[in-house]
């Protein structure tokens, strides 16, 4: 399991979430949850959404996370996300 960001704010209906530093690298394997399509965990493992888009600056990207049905998208503004 990676650390994939942490969730800064909500727009749209989606979560939108500042990539860690760590998981910028180029290197595919680290990349791997910068994907679009890549499950999104919280920290209870359980399943909140996927990764729908990739975007700003290379270094530090933002990732957009759209919700499961049955996740109430305010209360994970502050959460740490991850992926398998």
């Amino acid at each position: 399991m990676k650390r994939i960001g942490t969730v800064v704010r909500t727009s749209q209906g989606l979560a939108v979430l500042r990539a860690d530093a760590t998981e910028t690298s180029t290197d595919d394997a680290d990349a791997h949850s910068h994907r679009i399509g890549t499950t999104a965990l919280d920290d209870s493992l359980a399943e909140v959404g996927r990764v729908v888009d990739v975007f700003g600056p290379v270094d530090q990207p933002y990732l957009a996370v759209t919700p499961d049905d049955d996740v109430h998208l305010p209360s994970l503004v502050g959460s740490t996300l991850y992926a398998r």
